[in-house]
């Protein structure tokens, strides 16, 4: 049986744009997984004849259909209400859910009006998906050739139903048996289409290990997956293309799957006992905020200083009148003055600063995206790494910061390792 798979997502709020289909980018994510090819993906407000159509076309192209949304106790959640009578199938109650609904209530001491027991209503002769984070259960089956699996809308309680429910459905019902193993590759500091270019034959080649770049917020992300029966051959397979990569674009590797620059960043110098500190003018504390917000900053950072005029670099930083009248405050020579002069007042092993425009209007007759990171050591000369840099403030504040992590990283590895 070949899946096509559709992913039909109900709520007005989303055809507003009130909330952004999030279910729907990890329902994909979680199907290319399982092998389970998604053609569409369709959108519906809480409307019974709309949805009543957009089933009907579904059931036209797709061979399982996978809903989310519209299984709550008010009047316009309706999607089982029209599953059911599109498939000519009885919605009854499930006890287990009721049970569930009605201890709910007493435990929060609340009093439960009538409509919420709508939501223990099921299709009769399904598979009921359990929701270990809310009230509604899920739900699956198969009629004629077709599978349906509808799923509430809210991510915290879908994701988890899915993952520790949904999956397992599938895979019964589908009878797959090869292994699917992903492994997802992070880059930073070279852009998707070069990326491509140096890839591109093993992207045209490719059929098992399969290879799909992604682009994600100014870095670049390969997805590699591979397929076999036996679990320790795919993983063999993905060993091997990965292999093949790193010899061409390696030192833009920086780590796996769902990991980030300053958490890596953090690993560096935890493992090395290296401290840092910042002082940041264009990131205007960015790029500290990202630090502390992973565990164990406490251990790396030793203090930072948002120094956003002029005054405050000259008077607090002591950067010199001099540099900043003959060069400005955005210069290579400012930067460098920053990084040396904050290293020195917090005794941290590397001082990092930043320093640029971030627009929207050009600064000391500088453009908009000219950007300098300085990065100073003990007994080491000072690194300052000048950047030209396209997009809105914040675009062009989020991806400095960005570039402050990669580096430190670069400038660890090399003096460190």
């Amino acid at each position: 049986m070949k899946v096509k798979t559709e992913i039909i997502a109900v709520g007005s709020e989303l055809l507003l744009g009130q909330i952004v289909n999030s279910n729907a980018q990890f329902l994909s994510k979680q199907l290319a997984e399982l092998g389970m090819n998604v053609y569409y993906h369709t959108v519906v407000g809480d409307n019974p004849e709309r949805l009543e159509q957009a089933i009907k076309t579904a059931q036209t192209r797709s061979n399982v259909l996978i809903f989310t949304g519209g299984l709550g106790p008010t009047k316009d959640d309706l999607t089982k209400e029209t599953i059911a009578k599109a498939l000519g199938r009885r919605l009854v109650t499930n006890e287990e859910a009721l049970t569930f609904i009605e201890d709910y209530f007493k435990k929060t001491k609340r009093s439960m009006s009538e409509n919420n027991k709508k939501q223990a209503l099921v299709l009769e002769n399904s598979c009921i998906l359990r929701n270990d984070f809310g009230m509604a259960p899920g739900m699956a089956l198969q009629y004629e050739d077709k599978f349906y699996m509808l799923l509430p809308g809210p991510p915290s309680e879908m994701k988890p139903m899915f993952t520790n429910h949904g999956r397992e459905y599938f895979t019964t019902q589908l009878g797959f048996q090869e292994k699917i193993i992903s492994r997802v590759l992070r880059f930073f500091g070279i852009g998707e289409s070069q990326l491509e270019t140096d890839l591109q034959d093993l992207i045209d080649g490719q059929s098992n290990p399969s290879i799909a770049p992604l682009a994600s917020d100014g870095e670049v992300t390969i997805r590699l997956t591979a397929k076999h029966e036996q679990e320790t051959v795919a993983i063999q397979l993905l060993n091997g293309l990965e292999k093949t990569i790193q010899t061409r674009v390696g030192q833009y590797f920086y780590g796996y799957d769902e990991t980030t620059l300053v958490t890596e960043l953090m690993k560096k110098m935890i493992d090395y006992k290296i401290t840092l500190s910042a002082a940041e003018s264009l990131t205007g504390g960015l790029f500290s905020e990202q630090l502390t917000s992973i565990k164990g900053t406490s251990l790396v950072l030793k203090g930072s200083l948002v120094c956003y005029t002029n005054e405050v670099k000259q008077n607090i930083l002591k950067v010199s009148k001099e540099t900043l009248k003959a060069h400005g405050a955005v210069s290579e020579q400012c930067a460098r003055e920053m990084a040396d002069n904050i290293r020195n007042l917090t005794g941290s092993d590397i001082g990092i600063s930043f320093t640029g425009v971030a627009g929207p209007e050009p600064l000391e007759n500088t453009p908009v995206g000219t950007v300098f990171i300085g990065i100073s050591m003990s007994k080491k000369p000072t690194k300052v790494f000048p950047l030209n840099l396209a997009g809105d403030r914040n675009g062009i504040r989020k991806r400095t910061a960005k570039y402050g992590c990669y580096y430190i990283m670069k400038v660890i590895e090399g003096e460190y390792s």
